[in-house]
């Protein structure tokens, strides 16, 4: 097993975790900032750093902008928003050529830290607010975000079932905020929402790559310092499954969306949460699941159908899409694929079968820098510390036992169904 060996230090006011591999020929840089979701700051908190990464007081074009990273042997840069839990959470990263694989000595990797400082610090401004043309020009393009999810009929109905079913809860805000909000943010408000977050989100840099970690912490501390703070802590708000709610959307679609979401009660962190996944997997999650060869292969009913987990919110959903008239025969079929696994009604070849897909899954995501980033940042989220390699041992012990009482605690809370004009009631 290739273990992560990362090490994590507390800077000032923020912490610092060094990945030192040797497996990529680029060095990667990942900026996160996590606070608790929330309807006031959702929207501004999705523009925030689409704005950030457009320009910067030293870099007052995003064709300038842009040029630069060129200047930097063809420098990638992203920004990012998620939900993970109850939690919003940015993430900017720079890929950058590790310089040990160039011929030219340039310090990339200290340059790269020296720009994503003046990203995150010194923005293009004019009159104590954020460059008033960016920010319109960033507004325009986040509504075409929040509405492509309209357009996409597989996003809106798992968004839907979201909103349905954690209607009470900050879970249900759209990851990228709402499109009402968009008109009323000002290049001032977002600045003065900017200087908050900053001094109250939990902040975290990850650097990935084959460094010296000396030179990395010694670099970091000159260019990154924040006020010192106490991270906010997320409210959670987690209803108990309680009736059983069913609801039917109708639009101008060709093909019924059926989405189905259930609640876990169990969080990545849990000691059962190892069992939860390989559930998850023998259930709905691979094209060898019970979902897929009983929904779709056996019985024709779902042109696809697959379920996920909601790590750090504890839910699981499935989406499929099926024909209108479906629609029961579908909720049956997926009723007893659960009700086989309550019951432990399934194969040891199953269980062997998904650990190993499992696995496959966790070790290709190590294979990007970006990939481990993610793994790695399960923990913050969760303030839970599991190590990668014991994750997937634990995975790989996980019994059938632990399999069926995992599953025994999971309740359908919410159907949703997206279905056509002409549809019979």
């Amino acid at each position: 097993m290739g273990v992560i060996s990362e090490s994590t230090k507390d800077m000032k006011g923020y912490k610092l975790h060094i990945v030192k591999t040797d497996k990529f020929k680029t060095n990667t840089i990942v900026w996160k900032m996590k606070a608790p979701l929330s309807k006031e700051t959702v929207t501004r908190r999705a523009l925030l750093p689409h704005v950030l990464q457009s320009s910067t007081a030293g870099y007052p074009t995003t064709a300038k902008l842009r040029s630069y990273l060129d200047e930097l042997y063809g420098a990638n840069m992203f920004v990012d928003v998620s939900k993970k839990g109850e939690y919003q959470v940015i993430s900017m990263s720079i890929e950058i050529a590790n310089e040990k694989f160039l011929s030219d000595s340039t310090p990339l990797l200290a340059k790269a830290l020296e720009l994503l400082s003046e990203l995150l610090q010194n923005p293009l401004m004019e009159n104590e607010a954020f460059d008033s043309s960016t920010v319109e020009k960033e507004k325009r393009t986040l509504k075409q975000r929040i509405q492509s999810v309209y357009d996409d009929k597989m996003r809106y109905s798992s968004f839907r079932l979201v909103q349905e079913m954690c209607a009470s809860e900050p879970y249900a805000l759209p990851v990228n905020g709402e499109l009402e909000e968009v008109d009323a943010i000002t290049a001032k408000s977002l600045f003065d929402y900017y200087q908050r977050a900053f001094s109250e989100d939990e902040l975290d840099l990850y650097i990935i790559g084959d460094v010296v970690e000396e030179e990395v912490e010694s670099t970091t501390s000159k260019l990154f310092q924040f006020a010192e703070r106490t991270p906010l802590e997320a409210n959670t708000v987690n209803r108990l499954a309680g009736e059983e709610k069913v609801v039917k959307e109708k639009q101008d679609v060709k093909q019924g969306k059926l989405n189905i979401g259930y609640r876990t009660n169990v969080k990545y962190g849990d000691p059962d949460y190892n069992a939860l996944q390989v559930f998850n997997g023998i259930f709905g999650g691979f094209s060898h699941s019970k979902l897929f060869l009983n929904v779709r292969e056996k019985n024709s009913l779902a042109y696809y159908v697959a379920s996920r987990l909601e790590s750090h919110k504890g839910l699981m959903m499935v989406m499929s899409g099926i024909e209108f008239e479906n629609f029961d025969l579908a909720v049956t079929i997926i009723n007893e694929q659960m009700a086989a696994m309550k019951s432990g009604d399934f194969t040891d070849e199953e269980l062997k079968q998904t650990k190993a897909v499992i696995q496959n899954q966790l070790l290709e995501t190590l294979d990007t820098a970006r990939g481990m980033v993610e793994l790695l940042y399960h923990n913050v989220v969760s303030k839970v510390e599991v190590p990668f390699d014991d994750w997937v041992q634990g995975m790989q012990e996980v019994t059938k036992d632990e399999i069926v009482a995992v599953a025994n605690k999971v309740n359908l809370d919410t159907i949703y169904f997206l279905t056509g004009m002409e549809a019979a009631e």
